[in-house]
């Protein structure tokens, strides 16, 4: 959270003087929801959350948008290495019945900074193939 924090106050402060700008933070689902086990990864990540959302209220009226991705299970090197039995676990808990990819992820960052995401500030978007339906 601090890297969060700090980084973002940067950012805020130029994006203030432009008078536009848009931070993107990165939560997870863990952080909305919780899991068995994760306290600690949970609570930070829930403070992402707070973070998004705070400045989604004072950046606004400045010109500045603030959101964060909160993605699910990804396939990356490190969930490769798991048992298959794992992967397919964290699949059927998915609505969408996969795992997702860096490249749905990147997806939802290109949205959120581009012009499409214009009128969208304090949001999180979960991108987790339906985990927490």
């Amino acid at each position: 959270m601090k890297g969060v924090y700090n980084c973002g106050q940067a950012a805020a402060k130029v994006m203030v003087e432009q008078g536009s700008g848009v931070i993107l933070n990165a939560s997870s689902v863990v952080g909305i929801y919780g899991n068995f086990g994760q306290t600690n990864y949970a609570a930070t990540k829930w403070g992402v959350i707070g973070i998004t959302k705070t400045w989604g209220k004072e950046l606004g009226k400045k010109g500045v948008r603030v959101n964060a991705v909160a993605p699910g299970f990804i396939l990356t090197p490190m969930t490769e290495k798991m048992p298959e039995k794992v992967l397919d676990m964290m699949k059927d808990k998915a609505s969408l019945k996969r795992l997702g990819t860096s490249e749905d992820i990147a997806n939802a960052y290109t949205f959120l900074a581009s012009d499409e995401a214009s009128f969208i500030t304090g949001t999180v978007l979960s991108v987790d193939g339906g985990v927490v339906l």
